[in-house]
């Protein structure tokens, strides 16, 4: 059986997998602080016929030697962590890091913690500042009773402020904290703007905002998807053009095979 059917194979299984790549880029075009995600190959095994430097006479050797390859694979799939544009949004929860490998912590239900680059925060039914799907922001932001919420405040250093009552002066409330890792590449996406710490990633290096490598926080400020639709759209295309010419030498595998099994007629 001839090899370029099976190298022609892989090269369409591997863009295949780019083009689901690319469609997950594309579908989170609008969701708050996603990260796109880029296909990284490598070449598979090669079959050394003749090896480079084999001796070829007494005074000489083959220069290049003979070996071919057998196709290709997926060898990374890696998170870009570009920060994307700021949408203005004047919601007094909205809040959106200006550093570009710093993270919210957040706390799972089962006492785990999380990490996102999502700042569309809400607020529970028992005053906390929670996820859209209800997780607790880490550290704890409780708003007291008597909270006025349009009066909420959250500074560039992310001190947290609130009037309360008839208070004329806002009172403290809490601080944000923010996270970064040695390789956020590393981190595994869970879904739901979530990544978890993993042992690639290296363990949280807790700081504050502000600080060098933090950024700021911006409030009334959400942070969209760093997809770029023409980039992606340009990937796509190429990622097509490559699954056709790989499909091509599947085609003409088969006809030199249609050839070779006619030559007895």
């Amino acid at each position: 059986m001839m090899r370029s059917l099976w190298t022609g194979a892989t090269g369409m299984i591997a863009q295949q997998f780019h083009i689901d790549t690319v469609a997950n880029n594309l579908a989170n075009v609008n969701t708050t602080g996603f990260k796109k995600n880029r296909v990284d190959f490598e070449d598979l095994v090669y079959q050394h016929q003749v090896l480079a430097g084999t001796p070829a006479t007494s005074v000489s050797e083959i220069p290049t030697g003979v070996n071919v390859g057998h196709g290709v694979k997926v060898a990374a799939t890696q998170k870009l962590f570009e920060i994307g544009s700021f949408q203005a949004t004047g919601n007094k929860l909205d809040l959106a890091l200006t550093g570009e490998m710093a993270f919210f912590k957040i706390q799972m239900p089962d006492g785990t913690f999380s990490y996102s680059r999502d700042g569309s925060f809400k607020i529970d039914s028992n005053q906390q500042v929670v996820t859209s799907n209800g997780y607790l922001l880490e550290p704890p932001i409780i708003l007291p009773e008597n909270a006025i919420l349009n009066t909420l405040m959250v500074s560039e250093e992310g001190e947290v402020t609130v009037k309360i009552g008839n208070d004329i002066r806002p009172t403290t409330i809490g601080q944000l904290e923010l996270y970064r890792f040695v390789n956020p590449a590393g981190l595994q996406a869970v879904g739901k703007n979530l990544f978890r710490e993993t042992v690639a990633s290296g363990q949280e290096i807790p700081g504050m905002p502000s600080q060098e490598g933090y950024g700021s926080v911006l409030q009334g400020f959400l942070e969209m998807s760093n997809v770029k639709i023409v980039e992606e759209m340009v990937n796509m295309i190429v990622a097509q053009r490559a699954y056709e010419s790989n499909s091509k030498t599947i085609q003409t595998s088969d006809n030199m095979l249609s050839t070779a099994i006619g030559l007895k007629r």
